[in-house]
């Protein structure tokens, strides 16, 4: 299992949470060195700032993998480009209403627009991953077809996204588990808390065949946050018996100052004690 932290990009979503450049690059040695394998540094399309602090990260020599999210627009493709990234992700909705009423677009245009844009992010040497916006609400035959349409384009891993965080552990091992099943594309999950457990719907996603899950520092991220990083790595390890390789020291310390920029209490009781 891989572990996508997604703090400097999702957890930024946060109500209030405005991360400085300084603290950016602090956040993402921590990450680093806590043992994180993939980082999800930002959203260049956002602006020069935004740029500027991606292109920063990406140039910290860190071990984990610096990743930029991306919408299906060339335009956002050519902004992570110019900060020098190789690894990108590019999102597209797969659910009707997100379609719909969200793009007032087709599905055979999702399934267009993202073929394209996973071959001009490869035409400049990338790696790439999608992302399949509101997942956990799409019809499973059109989330089968757009996983195949990413994979034939060139796509290395398909993010199953709980957008609006619907799932309860049942439900995201059934539709992970009958995706997981065609052996389509390796996939990673992005779970929500809305309903209090996002880390349970990990662990469900991990037992169902998912090989990434994205994570965030004490659980931030929009509306109720995403999933917190230490709960699930403390939950995994115990309920699955996945080896730890995770730095639990550098994670205390990365826990602490996440939350003081965030301007946040480092919620004690959240974590998961080992036994």
């Amino acid at each position: 299992m891989l572990l996508v932290d997604t703090t400097l990009r999702d957890g930024e979503q946060t109500p209030g949470v405005i991360f400085t450049l300084r603290e950016k690059a602090v956040i993402a040695r921590l990450l680093d060195l806590s043992g994180v394998d993939i980082i999800e540094a930002g959203v260049p399309a956002m602006g020069e700032i935004e740029q500027t602090a991606l292109f920063f990260v990406n140039n910290l020599g860190l071990g984990a993998r610096i990743i930029a999210w991306n919408r299906i627009v060339l335009g956002d493709i050519q902004a992570s480009l110019a900060c020098g990234v190789k690894d990108i992700h590019i999102s597209a909705p797969v659910s009707e209403i997100q379609i719909k009423y969200k793009l007032g677009k087709t599905r055979q245009w999702v399934l267009d627009c993202t073929r394209g844009a996973i071959r001009y992010a490869l035409d400049y040497g990338c790696k790439v991953s999608v992302g399949a916006e509101d997942a956990s609400r799409a019809d499973p035959i059109f989330l089968e077809e757009f996983a195949r349409a990413a994979r034939e384009a060139g796509a290395g891993r398909l993010r199953y996204a709980d957008t609006v965080g619907v799932l309860q552990p049942l439900s995201a091992y059934e539709q992970l588990s009958a995706l997981a099943e065609k052996n389509i594309i390796d996939l990673e999950f992005h779970g929500h808390n809305d309903f209090g457990m996002a880390v349970a719907n990990s662990i469900a996603a991990v037992r169902a065949g998912v090989k990434y899950v994205d994570t965030t520092v004490g659980g931030l991220g929009e509306r109720a946050g995403n999933t917190d990083m230490r709960k699930f790595i403390r939950a995994v390890g115990l309920i699955s018996g996945i080896s730890s390789k995770w730095k639990f020291n550098i994670m205390n310390e990365l826990e602490r100052y996440v939350a003081l920029a965030a301007n946040r209490t480092a919620s004690r009781e959240k974590i998961v004690q080992s036994v």
